[in-house]
């Protein structure tokens, strides 16, 4: 996954940091980190956060 954590726990504290701080979409964070949607989705999915749209972040 490119440059993002691959623990989990850590990975769900940065992708919502940086949602909160730098990016007003999944899509966007994902293109600037280089990184497939489906598989941070799917990596956060296995430890049942899911991204809402509507609040910007895993929950």
């Amino acid at each position: 996954m490119g440059d993002l954590p691959e623990n989990p726990m850590i990975l769900l504290s940065f992708v919502n940091t940086e949602l909160r701080d730098q990016f007003s979409s999944l899509d966007a964070f994902c293109a600037v980190h280089g990184a497939d949607r489906k598989t941070v989705e799917e990596k956060l999915g296995a430890i049942d956060y899911h991204y809402d749209a509507e609040r910007n972040r895993f929950a």
